[in-house]
């Protein structure tokens, strides 16, 4: 589906698998404010809307600017690393949660009562570097029944693990979750940005 890009600058996490360094230090990017992303974002005239970062909860206004493109009457979504809370988020927004596993180097800034805020209409992430990485995801999975309440995605992590071995390794365990691929590295390549 068509999607317009919010990417919010500034994140306190330095993810081991991190592909967009770029927008770690706050103060990359261009400033833009609410009404100018809300305006762009509108004439685009895309069907969707991803809010993602850096890390787009470390920002204060983040929950503003969501409440605004929902007024676009637009589907609303909003990728967070799961180091912040989603409790208070507006209602509407299609939160995608990462589970950050033991590779990310990031594992003890997972909030594990995220989990209990999600629904049907939400995503739970895992970014997978190895088998380890997957086991440990595996047992996550089944010890929180995840699954039921929220979809489940897997991904390898780009150039340390391949899809194929994953999705075997999916397929063996049974395991209620589907594979992510990250398409626009797939059509445009691994070292594109802004497509």
């Amino acid at each position: 589906m068509p999607c317009t890009f919010v990417r919010l600058a500034g994140c306190p996490l330095r993810c081991s698998y991190c592909d967009t360094t770029q927008a770690i230090p706050t103060d990359s990017g261009s400033w833009m404010d609410i009404d100018a992303i809300v305006e762009d974002v509108q004439q685009r005239g895309r069907p969707l809307v991803l809010v993602t970062g850096g890390e787009p909860l470390a920002q204060r206004n983040c929950s503003e600017l969501l409440t605004r493109l929902l007024g676009l009457g637009i589907q609303v979504q909003l990728e967070t690393s799961g180091a912040y809370s989603v409790a208070d988020l507006p209602d509407g927004v299609h939160r995608i949660v990462d589970v950050k596993t033991p590779a990310s180097g990031e594992v003890e800034r997972n909030r594990i009562e995220n989990l209990k805020q999600l629904n049907a209409s939400d995503e739970i992430k895992f970014v997978i570097c190895s088998r380890s990485d997957y086991e440990w995801s595996r047992e996550f999975i089944r010890s929180h029944m995840l699954g039921s309440d929220a979809v489940v995605l897997l991904s390898a992590a780009w150039g340390e693990l391949s899809s194929q071995d994953l999705c075997a390794w999916m397929l063996e365990d049974q395991l209620p979750a589907r594979l992510q691929v990250q398409l626009h590295k797939v059509i445009w390549g691994a070292e594109a940005s802004g497509v």
